[in-house]
């Protein structure tokens, strides 16, 4: 207590200007309106100030739940417009057929929401890891897209997390076409630029122009077709006797993954066991 007598005694001259400081301020600014209305608009722009701040603060922490709420309605209009697509198509081909297709009402695909927690772009082979598993339904062979295009397929999953070959990775092919065109190829990564790939394969016949979209071509039980995966870069382009090879540029940023849309597709076990079944039947008749 002695010590707290101390030090108001050795700092008396400063409170007694502070006291004095305040006591002036107060009888200027409320006894003179000019000066009122100098204090009045200062003090208001130092506290929209402050709130500024605060709020560009708060907003930055609630980015994450922003860019999450995106990724689930983005998810929700891909799953839209994929079975549109597909209803369209159904209903085009009864058109043209004697036998009317009944849809079973159940969803073709379905997305499940993820984050990239760990993503290379400059190995021989490379690979993302996310943050979702088998507890949320993720299963080895699901499709992975982001807001801008394709960006690899499931290859290992645990309970809580997956392993994603990405498209940067030479082991995976996919079936890509020309958009609006029945010509399909091969998609690959060649080992350079994580910007670009090459899609080969493509029948000679092939007609096409620089800035073209490459879409999934839906060949197989992994994506649904459409989806957008690249542009032709130019026409360069590797020649043999029967198909030719383009340079792509990728849609998908792979040095910015963020949120991804894990693609399970409802029909994928049933086309697997035909195919199996398909296979197993073809060793017999061989034998």
């Amino acid at each position: 207590m002695r010590e707290l007598f101390d030090f108001f005694i050795r700092n008396s001259k400063w409170f007694v200007y502070a006291f004095f400081a305040v006591a002036s301020c107060l009888l200027l600014f409320q006894g003179n309106p000019y000066q009122h209305h100098v204090f009045l608009t200062s003090a208001n722009s130092v506290t929209s100030a402050v709130y500024e701040v605060g709020n560009n603060v708060t907003s930055y922490f609630n980015l994450r739940d922003i860019n999450e709420d995106l990724n689930r309605r983005n998810a929700a209009l891909e799953k839209e417009v994929i079975n549109l697509r597909e209803k369209l198509q159904l209903y085009s081909e009864n058109d043209f057929s004697d036998t009317l297709v009944v849809d079973d009402g159940v969803d073709h695909f379905d997305f499940i929401v993820a984050h990239v927690i760990n993503n290379s772009i400059s190995k021989p082979y490379n690979y993302l890891t996310l943050d979702k598993g088998s507890d949320d339904g993720v299963k080895p062979e699901l499709g992975v897209i982001d807001q801008n295009g394709v960006v690899g397929i499931v290859s290992v999953v645990g309970r809580k997390n997956a392993r994603v070959i990405s498209l940067l990775n030479p082991n995976l092919r996919l079936s890509c076409k020309i958009k609006n065109s029945d010509h399909f190829g091969s998609l690959v990564w060649d080992g350079n630029d994580p910007t670009m790939a090459l899609l080969e394969e493509l029948p000679r016949h092939t007609t096409y122009e620089p800035g073209d979209t490459i879409v999934t071509s839906g060949y197989s039980a992994v994506f649904p077709p459409g989806l957008p995966v690249g542009i032709i870069l130019d026409d360069d382009r590797d020649h043999n006797e029967n198909f030719f090879t383009l340079k792509i540029r990728l849609f998908a940023d792979f040095t910015a993954l963020g949120n991804v849309q894990i693609v399970t597709n409802n029909y994928g076990e049933e086309l697997a066991a035909i195919e199996q079944r398909d296979t197993a039947g073809k060793k017999n008749r061989h034998q």
